[in-house]
């Protein structure tokens, strides 16, 4: 039977929804705002949007100040976005990597902002623990495999660059083909990295709970509010405004639906897949028996991890965007790109070519026009904004949400890091957005069929970087 046939035959009957849903099964839970208020309604803090950075934020405000009233606008439901569709990896991530940033920030400030990320992840465990989050947190690193001589290649120079700037194998090392076989049973592969910071969990559960443990915190969530506008004092949704002196806006990849923001954060769309959970036999077969994630050194890069039922959960970045920013009435239904992750699972892990794939979906992340992610606040007009993380934002904005809470409290903590107050500037207009981006996904993929077939180099992968804004 041929890949395509098979690849169908294992999707019938897959839902199209996120795996992490099914265990919070009431959404919405919370009241949206009440539409009957004529002159809406008062508050000290607005934060706009309910995923990970919004509910840090309202989570540190909330901890630094209790007297402070303050109020979560959310357009579906808690975790409805990345927060809620990602792979749950909490890890260390620099959308350009670390040797990019010290180029740009020196040496000694990446190591910092590294460092910063190590704690964050540290942090996000520790928060869960103590507001008993029962989010299947697994401290038990990162993977990143090379399955090809140029992966590999790509993997010493990641690690070398790494410890020429100041860090060093208890941050991440290089491993050997025998050693990554020890710990993931995957094919082909020839060695790759380990990280030991980084974090398996089931995000879905981390967003509801972050927003219930808000909510004992006397923070309001208003789920199903949709906020079409954000000037200084007000937050215009479709059900009435909010007046706040302060509002955050952490909308991410939905940035674009607000009034005057198409062109600030572009969306790029990432596809997921998850099977059923895996017999005995076949765990044995996959390894990953510490939950730790995995990740490879191709372009067109996959992520995936073992989940806390056993199950094997893979994505794929670069799937997609939609002309205009568009992030609704997405195409995410589309049989062949989850074709592509089935068969990268079946080439990965053989032994889960019998396993049913049960869920597959897709999700928005947020990419600023210079790919760097920024927190801004600013105190005369009252407007807060954290995001662009490139799919990375599960640690980074439990930093951003801290960083944000101490700038709107004025309690200043660390030397604030180089991305406070960072402004990138605006995406191009369409055709010339939809132009640039999606050659540049083309480009990704076809530069890692490229290299397979030669064992060379492909010129695409640095074409097609530069034609979607991101450059190392």
């Amino acid at each position: 039977m041929p890949a395509s046939d098979r690849s169908l035959r294992v999707l019938e009957g897959a839902r199209s929804a996120p795996l992490w849903w099914d265990d919070v099964p009431d959404r919405p839970a919370r009241a949206p705002l009440d539409g009957g208020l004529q002159g809406g309604a008062d508050a000290d803090v607005v934060v706009v949007g309910a995923g990970f950075t919004g509910l840090w934020t309202a989570y540190y405000l909330s901890e630094a100040d209790p007297s402070l009233r303050i109020v979560v606008l959310e357009a579906h439901h808690v975790g409805f976005g990345a927060s809620g569709r990602n792979g749950g990896w909490c890890h260390v991530e620099v959308p350009l990597g670390v040797g990019t940033l010290a180029r740009e920030r020196g040496d000694a400030e990446a190591v910092r902002f590294v460092r910063a990320l190590q704690d964050s992840v540290a942090e996000v465990g520790e928060v869960a623990q103590r507001e008993q989050i029962d989010c299947h947190f697994a401290h038990a690193g990162r993977l990143r495999i090379a399955r090809s001589p140029l992966q590999l290649r790509r993997a010493r120079s990641d690690v070398g660059e790494q410890h020429r700037i100041g860090l060093d194998d208890s941050d991440v090392r290089l491993l050997t083909g025998d050693e990554m076989s020890q710990r993931v049973a995957a094919e082909g592969v020839l060695g790759g990295s380990w990280s030991p910071h980084a974090a398996a969990l089931q995000p879905a559960l981390l967003a509801h709970g972050l927003a219930t443990a808000c909510e004992r915190r006397g923070v309001t969530v208003h789920e199903a509010t949709r906020v079409v506008e954000i000037v200084p004092g007000v937050a215009r949704t479709e059900r009435g405004s909010v007046r706040a002196p302060v509002i955050v806006q952490a909308t991410e990849g939905y940035s674009s639906e607000l009034a005057g923001q198409r062109r600030t954060v572009l969306p790029l769309h990432s596809l997921m897949i998850a099977t059923e959970p895996l017999a005995a036999e076949t765990l044995s077969a996959v390894g990953l028996h510490d939950r730790a994630l995995l990740g490879d050194y191709a372009h067109a890069f996959l992520y995936a991890q073992r989940t806390g039922d056993d199950r094997i959960a893979l994505g794929g970045r670069g799937a997609l965007y939609a002309w205009g920013s568009r992030t609704s009435d997405l195409p995410y239904g589309s049989d062949t790109l989850y074709q592509e992750l089935v068969r990268s699972l079946h080439e990965l892990f053989p032994a889960v070519r019998t396993a049913a794939v049960t869920h597959r979906w897709g999700g928005v992340l947020g990419v600023a026009r210079d790919w760097w992610p920024a927190v801004r606040f600013d105190a005369a007009s009252g407007l807060g904004f954290a995001g662009g993380y490139v799919g990375g934002g599960v640690a980074a904005s439990n930093l951003a949400g801290r960083a944000l809470a101490e700038r709107v409290t004025g309690r200043s903590g660390d030397a604030p890091h180089w991305w406070i107050d960072h402004r990138s500037r605006r995406w191009e207009p369409e055709p010339l957005r939809w132009l640039g981006v999606a050659t540049g996904l083309w480009l990704a993929r076809s530069a890692d069929h490229g290299e397979a077939l030669t064992g060379r180099p492909s010129w695409r992968a640095a074409a097609g970087d530069r034609l979607r804004g991101k450059r190392r």
